[in-house]
């Protein structure tokens, strides 16, 4: 018997280590009925302008075209998306950037491999009842801010504002009221003084005369001035482990997000939105909805490749205040390709 459990268990260690030569093969990503390869993606709240470009591509029928089975799901805040990933539940996010830097300071690698916003395409409103008493950031000591989640970018962009501006992080309260409708009522019921948000909840709010505008990120001009630089923010990310077991998938991938960011670049915000489910607009109506797509068309890159510079803006920003980053040594290098991007515009011609 004893020949025979030797046997078994170094069987079984064969099996661990999936090959007794100590080299390991990637284990395929799995596909379903019809032969199409499933991809799990986690967006950071599908119904914002910002994060347009991941639905827009199942719409348009995209992922399909190059043989995928993308499962889109939703969490309205982008730091939840990114818990999902580290889990393994989704294979990648469709959130800000900044994550990948974030991460690295945590030790975990994670890389942008189409990089969908060229800025944040988000806005600091004030409520219009307080307005009048705060200026710019440096009047934020004191007050609640809202941000879609803690740890999310919204809270990094906002305590990097708070830093720039003479605050300590500490001097300003973040509070979670994710976007939307919970973003509204936290204005409504006074929870906070400002907040960080994007389309379609910027143009619900001003329409009404609840906010007025504070800070502009949804030009590349108006982000410089804010931070410094032009800041990457939306973009498709994946743990490099991932990356570099299913390049063939993630090209796929590319080659799908690409093409959909030259359909926006060719498109008009009313094509565009022809495209998206009707519920992403309810909330502020469609003529709203397309005037706020076409006042901010300049956020998205044209091509999926990461605005040169960017990544640097980034880093220095979160430098500022992330304990994670500061003090870190951050190799930018891992923290995005643009292998993907590149090959992806070649293969559209």
């Amino acid at each position: 018997m004893k020949p025979l459990v030797t046997a078994a268990l170094a069987a079984a260690s064969c099996l661990v280590l999936a090959g007794c030569g100590g080299s390991s093969t990637p284990a395929a990503a799995p596909s379903n009925a019809q032969g199409q390869t499933v991809v799990k993606l986690m967006v950071g709240g599908a119904n914002k302008q910002i994060y347009l470009p991941a639905k827009l591509t199942e719409r348009l029928g995209y992922f399909k075209e190059q043989g995928l089975d993308v499962q889109l799901s939703d969490e309205p805040a982008g730091v939840d998306a990114e818990t999902a990933m580290l889990a393994g539940q989704v294979d990648g996010v469709v959130g800000f950037y900044d994550h990948t830097i974030d991460l690295q300071g945590k030790r975990k690698l994670a890389e942008s491999v189409v990089q969908l916003l060229q800025v944040p395409g988000e806005v600091v409103l004030c409520r219009s009842d307080v307005a009048d008493q705060i200026h710019s950031p440096a009047d934020w000591k004191g007050r609640n801010l809202g941000v879609t989640g803690l740890g999310s970018s919204t809270n990094f962009l906002t305590k990097y504002l708070a830093v720039r501006n003479g605050l300590q992080a500490a001097d300003v309260k973040s509070v979670a009221v994710e976007a939307g409708n919970t973003f509204i009522a936290a204005m409504q019921h006074k929870s906070i003084d400002c907040g960080m948000t994007t389309e379609p909840t910027i143009s619900a709010l001003l329409n009404t005369g609840q906010a007025k505008v504070l800070i502009d990120m949804r030009t590349a001009a108006g982000a410089s001035k804010a931070l410094g630089g032009v800041y990457p923010a939306s973009a498709l990310y994946m743990q490099t482990s991932y990356v570099d077991a299913h390049k063939d998938v993630v090209q796929k991938l590319a080659n799908a997000f690409v093409k959909t960011m030259k359909f926006i670049a060719k498109s008009s915000a009313d094509q565009i939105t022809d495209q998206m489910p009707p519920e992403y607009y309810t909330g502020v109506g469609r003529a709203a909805y397309v005037k706020a797509l076409a006042d901010e068309k300049g956020i998205y890159t044209a091509d999926g490749i990461m605005p040169e510079g960017g990544p640097q803006t980034v880093l220095n920003v979160l430098s500022a205040f992330d304990p994670n980053v500061k003090g870190h040594n951050v190799d930018l290098a891992k923290t995005f390709t643009t292998e993907f991007a590149l090959q992806a515009n070649k293969n559209a011609g």
